[in-house]
């Protein structure tokens, strides 16, 4: 699976503060990384919480990691908050046992994925294909490409260029509902669309 890890770290200077403030973000998933804030002079800071800020002094140094709130933030750095990118839409489709054939309830979810792909002019479209652990690990990834491909040919005749439109398989790992070898969960039997 292609995927995306964005480490957001948005940087301000305060006017007339001669201060840089270094605030490290979740990436576009929620997951949050690390930033390590060197000044020209002192030791390097490293931040490894989302919403904690580090100032640098115009003496190059580095202050103590504090925590800011999240809508401090929004305030502090809207402009570029603004300009950031959208948060992947995540669709998950289900599937019959053993099957290409579509739940009904997830067939219902094609138009509303194609119509986020409109909405962001997207060009860049993943479709992921997952099994539960029934059956042999071969089988299984094969079973996910299936669906996978099922997936991506459907949304292809509904307008996405072929060209955008990853095909992935991973059978039967990363499982929504982690379990047992040979264990029938059909919230593992999916494909997932990512519209980024």
């Amino acid at each position: 699976m292609k995927r995306l890890l964005l480490l957001l770290a948005l940087v301000l200077v305060l006017a007339g503060c001669g201060k840089e403030s270094f605030v490290l973000l979740p990436d576009l998933d929620g997951n949050v990384g690390a930033i390590s804030v060197r000044p020209e002079q002192g030791e390097p800071v490293v931040v490894n919480t989302a919403y904690t800020a580090v100032a640098v002094s115009s003496k190059s140094e580095a202050g103590e990691p504090e925590a800011v709130s999240e809508q401090r933030v929004q305030r502090m750095f809207a402009q570029a908050l603004k300009a950031a990118p959208q948060r992947p839409a995540r669709f998950i489709l289900y599937f019959f046992h053993d099957s290409t054939r579509l739940k009904p309830d997830s067939a219902k979810l094609l138009p509303e994925v194609v119509q986020t792909w409109k909405d962001r002019a997207s060009t860049d479209v993943s479709v992921i294909g997952h099994t539960d652990s029934m059956g042999d690990a071969t089988y299984n990834f094969g079973l996910s490409l299936r669906r996978a491909k099922r997936i991506g040919r459907q949304l292809v005749k509904r307008g996405l260029p072929a060209d955008i439109v990853q095909i992935i398989s991973h059978g039967e790992e990363n499982p929504l509902v982690p379990t047992a070898d040979g264990v029938s969960e059909p919230k593992n039997r999916r494909v997932e669309v990512i519209v980024r």
